[in-house]
């Protein structure tokens, strides 16, 4: 049984070729980032869609750094470069309209004037009863009480009223 490594530099010293990390890291981030953005927004919980990827992917390498490579500094390199391409998607995002809506989904109602929008409850598969569900927790008793009720980018579903026309979060307590 050995308790030190034969050579401590080993273990800094990259074994994979540095194009091949950022490929990896890019090609990686990309893809989850374009498969979450066909998927329904309530798939990725209330996590924005960039934010995701990058958990996913930042957790992916540092497992791979702690057990699968023998080198530590790729795994940190592959770390670097998914943070660096999110801070690049972010900062896009923010300057580049169309960028943002490339990569971020605009609210998607599900009602609209009392009406509901069955063909975005169904693309979101959300349920009339949930919706209801959701209604009745911000003390909404009839669906003519809605303004509007939109899917927002995160998945979580954000309802104005008439009666007040404030904005309340699902889950957010009223005031």
């Amino acid at each position: 049984m050995e308790f030190l490594p034969d050579s401590w530099s080993t273990l800094w010293t990259l074994e994979t070729p540095v194009l091949e990390l950022l490929a990896r890291g890019a090609f990686m981030y990309l893809g989850i980032l374009f498969l979450l953005r066909v998927m329904p927004r309530r798939s990725g919980g209330e996590l924005a869609t960039m934010d995701l990827v990058m958990l996913l992917l930042v957790t992916e390498s540092a497992t791979h750094s702690l057990g699968d490579y023998s080198s530590l500094a790729d795994g940190f390199f592959l770390i670097l470069t998914v943070m660096g391409i999110d801070y690049a998607v972010n900062a896009l995002s923010y300057h580049v309209p169309w960028f943002e809506r490339l990569v971020s989904s605009p609210p998607l109602p599900l009602v609209l004037d009392g009406k509901l929008q069955r063909r975005n409850m169904r693309r979101e598969f959300v349920t009339e009863e949930e919706l209801n569900g959701l209604l009745r927790a911000h003390d909404v008793d009839d669906l003519s009480q809605v303004k509007r009720a939109y899917v927002e980018s995160e998945g979580e579903i954000t309802v104005v009223t008439r009666k007040d026309g404030d904005r309340n979060r699902a889950g957010a307590p009223r005031p």
